[in-house]
């Protein structure tokens, strides 16, 4: 070999060197204790799944939720119907796929949380944090929505349905149990069903600039026996919650299939299922638009959550995580067409149902009310024991909640169980449980779906895109692509095609840079029902919510500069970005062989380029290793 290779050869071989020469800041004391933590840490056992598709039917049931059926219709019924349908599909292909691709093997290759997967370049170590803050966001109103399908599940066993009557003193009231056109009511006509959710279940204010009021005794109930299933499924971690994944994957589809059917037999749903099926163009150029979809596609698959990438932390190492991703993006996508076929069809009934012309004129109200409202007025419909499709349709909802409750919850506790180890599942499991329940206690009250729609606008979506973007920019121009490329080659045993280069690098965090800039600059104030204008101290409370979790980023950025200070300021920030001695593969003897597979394919690349212009051509379009 020429003196050129040698040299080549012995730069590789320096950049796998953990000495204090690439860590100024550490001595050899400090890299002799790494060592010994890194021994530790590497014969304890980390749990795995029992087989391979305890983690399929796990991605389903937490991909697969109240998103589908809740926000999806939802979403599509704000931003024109089907105009929807087309920037939803293009960036699912475009964000969406890849996205939960990278979060998948992320979490496989190292074995690691959203947070010490970081170690691939410390200073990024805060997307992990945000992604957890935003499960916590999440998962802390999305209980409370289990809780209402949990009560409409007890109201489901009488006859008839509560719902499905007026009660004396609601005004222009249509009964949704009867299937008559009614035109003597004067004034807007209102369903049994939207007055029912309104006004008996959640008793809901006029507002909350006199306060959101208390906890309502029943509601607080079905909360509390909410977060008991949740635990009673983590309590175990992966052993436990591996099992109730069958179950929670599985029963819904059969409940959504025959809802599908008697949605579409209902008077008037074909012109709903027109309306959600035609697309409006003019809308497709209307970048709100895209970034309803993004946040939609984000929701649905539970991206930048950290909830992906702790699943697949539990894998076997070999395991074809490609496969999986696409499986559980194509059905995800399968399932909110079918949701919103099926949510547009009872529309449309209802629309037949009090005489309208427009489908748009129906459900005024936003939010949970679409899952709350269309679908209960449907059922009340039903010819045929309208109990029995009641108690299974909110047993599916159920079912959908608490797979993506468990899933959030477990993003949490995997993050505090890999930080603090010694604590048993079970007490971790009951005290995070307790904890986030006691702070779900507003959304059971009379002003709680105000609270609610502040949390999930303003901690829901907004933030995630943030963390979304930096993951990118950490992952694919901080540790780089052809490295990752290599990873997965190693990991997997496939290349990387040129698709996935583009929309890694350029085309998913470009999409996503425009429409998070577009947001933040033409951001409108939030109305609740398109309405409500919320008190001042409300809107400061959002931001609050929003602007801390993504000031975490920039925080530990300069925490991590200040831990790798050195006399050098160029070398002090290589430090802080450059990945860690410990980020590989958990397994000592994998990691060898990813060591020396990454050294031949640094040197094959080393031997290769040209320059900085052709090398980029090369990494982004096919990759060196051909």
């Amino acid at each position: 070999m020429d003196p050129t290779t040698d040299k080549n050869e012995e730069r590789v071989n320096k950049a796998f060197d953990p000495s204090p020469e690439y860590f100024p800041s550490a001595n050899m004391d400090n890299l002799e204790l790494y060592e010994k933590k890194k021994d530790k840490r590497s014969a304890q056992e980390r749990p795995q799944w029992d087989n391979q598709i305890e983690f399929l039917m796990s991605c389903i049931a937490t991909s697969v939720g109240l998103g589908n059926v809740w926000r999806f219709p939802f979403v599509a019924y704000q931003n024109g119907g089907g105009a929807f349908l087309i920037p939803y599909v293009i960036v699912l292909i475009i964000i969406g796929k890849p996205m939960y691709y990278l979060e998948t093997v992320m979490g496989q290759f190292s074995s690691s949380n959203c947070v010490r997967i970081w170690a691939l370049s410390p200073a990024m170590k805060g997307t992990g944090y945000v992604q957890t803050l935003g499960a916590i966001y999440l998962v802390s109103y999305y209980v409370s929505l289990i809780a209402l399908c949990l009560y409409y599940l007890a109201m489901s066993f009488q006859d008839p349905l509560p719902w499905a009557v007026c009660d004396q003193s609601w005004l222009n009231c249509v009964p949704s149990g009867e299937s008559v056109n009614i035109t003597s009511i004067q004034g807007n006509a209102t369903s049994s069903a939207e007055l029912y959710f309104s006004q008996t279940v959640l008793r809901q204010s006029d507002g909350i600039h006199d306060g959101i009021g208390l906890p309502l005794w029943d509601l607080t109930l079905c909360l509390f026996i909410s977060w008991l299933i949740i635990f009673l499924i983590v309590a175990r971690g992966v052993k436990s919650s591996g099992k109730a994944a069958y179950f929670l994957a599985l029963f819904p589809y059969v409940v959504m299939i025959i809802l599908l059917i008697r949605a579409v037999t209902l008077p008037g749903a074909v012109n709903g299922i027109l309306f959600f099926v035609t697309p409006v163009w003019s809308k497709i150029l209307e970048v709100r638009v895209w970034y309803a979809a993004i946040t939609q596609v984000f929701f649905s698959l539970s991206v930048c959550s950290g909830t992906l990438i702790m699943f697949s932390s539990y894998n076997g190492f070999r395991q074809n995580v490609y496969r999986d991703s696409m499986i559980v993006t194509t059905l995800d996508t399968f399932t909110s067409l079918i949701s919103g076929i099926t949510i547009f069809g009872v529309l449309g009934n209802l629309a037949y149902e009090l005489n309208y012309d427009d489908v748009s004129q129906v459900v005024g109200t936003g939010g949970t009310s679409l899952a709350f409202i269309s679908y209960p007025d449907a059922i009340a419909k039903s010819p045929v024991v309208p109990q029995l499709f009641a108690v299974l349709f909110f047993l599916m909802m159920a079912t959908l909640g608490v797979g993506s409750g468990v899933a959030l919850l477990s993003t949490i506790n995997t993050v505090l169980l890999d930080t603090f180890p010694s604590v048993p599942v079970h007490f971790m499991s009951g005290g995070v449980c307790t904890s986030i329940f006691l702070l779900g206690l507003v959304y059971v009250t009379p002003g709680g779906q105000y609270v609610l729609e502040i949390v999930d606008h303003y901690g829901g979506t907004f933030m995630r895109l943030f963390a979304a973007i930096t993951e990118t920019i950490g992952i694919f121009w901080i540790y780089g692509l052809e490295n990752l490329c290599v990873d997965i080659e190693y990991m997997l045993g496939r290349k990387t095609s040129f698709f996935w280069r583009i929309c890694w690098t350029l085309v998913t965090p470009l999409l996503m840079i425009t429409v998070f800039f577009y947001a933040l600059i033409t951001t409108e104030q939030l109305l609740f029902g398109g309405t409500y204008e919320y008190p001042a101290g409300a809107y400061i409370a959002g931001y609050c919510l929003q602007y801390i979790g993504m000031s975490l980023i920039p925080l530990f950025i300069l925490i991590t500069l200040w831990k790798y200070r050195s006399k050098s300021i160029i070398e002090t920030v290589k430090t802080a970005f450059r990945k860690k001695p410990s980020y590989g593969p958990r397994d000592e003897d994998k990691r060898e062989e990813w060591k020396q597979f990454r050294r031949e394919a640094k040197l094959n690349r080393q031997m290769k380029r040209k320059n900085w212009f052709c090398d980029m051509i090369i990494i982004l379009f096919r990759g060196y290793r051909r």
